[in-house]
């Protein structure tokens, strides 16, 4: 009983003595990299990585870099996992920037429902993104999937005065569809018209650090930036409901 309570005591002190070592650590590397580059801003949270000496330091939010131990040099990059062809630091990066599905605001999205609906996605973009356009086309071969479209207005001020034509009409999917797909813009919004959603949109993609459009998410948090293909659309889909 004695030598058992020895062995607990001693691997405590032990871990206590390891957790105070990495608190030291960490300490060094944010005074260093502070006092060295001024420009950085503050530092969220500094990890070890997968490579022995090498530090993962995480700023604002979702920006990964990467230290020795004591904050003599900074590495910006990725680590890649050769044997098994991983990017770790984006798998990092996409843990850190995923989206809680369930969490959105749908009632400021509209809905296009195809087929049996039963996929789910949301969507994140401007009316007057190119790229958003090309995406939408090809969107239209997905099938059986349920679409939450998020008017995000973030390149114009004309991009705002096209969402709220699009929000207020009688139907905001066709209405999207007719402009997106077909180039068919509806009438300019009502005065009357309730469009403080557009402002809580603009908040909410701004909150997610959503930068660009179209912006995915889906139903498993992953976030996709850019127009990826009806294929890739397909796959992240699968991938979601697995």
């Amino acid at each position: 009983m004695i030598q058992r309570t020895f062995i607990s005591t001693a691997l405590a002190s032990a871990l206590a003595l390891t957790a105070l070592g990495a608190l030291a650590q960490e300490a060094t590397i944010r005074k260093n990299i502070a006092e060295r580059v001024p420009q950085l801003k503050a530092i969220d949270e500094i990890n070890k990585s997968v490579i022995p000496g090498l530090y993962e330091v995480r700023v604002n939010g979702t920006d990964i870099y990467y230290s020795d131990a004591q904050g003599n040099y900074l590495i910006q990059g990725s680590i890649i996992d050769i044997r098994s062809r991983r990017n770790l630091t984006e798998e990092r990066v996409d843990k850190l920037t995923a989206i809680k599905f369930d969490s959105l605001p749908f009632k400021d999205a509209f809905t296009i429902v195809r087929g049996n609906g039963q996929r789910k996605m949301a969507v994140f973009e401007d009316p007057n993104c190119g790229y958003c356009k090309r995406f939408e086309r090809d969107l239209q071969k997905v099938d059986n999937v349920t679409i939450h479209m998020f008017l995000y207005p973030i390149l114009s001020a004309d991009s705002t005065e096209k969402s709220k034509a699009i929000w207020c009409a009688k139907d905001k999917g066709q209405a999207w569809q007719d402009w997106m797909v077909r180039d068919s813009l509806p009438p300019t919004a009502s005065a009357m018209c309730d469009t403080s959603a557009l402002t809580r949109n603009v908040e909410l993609g701004r909150n997610f650090k959503i930068t660009g459009t179209p912006t995915l998410v889906f139903i498993n948090g992953v976030r996709v930036p850019g127009a990826i293909d009806a294929k890739q659309v397909e796959k992240h889909l699968a991938e979601a409901k697995s």
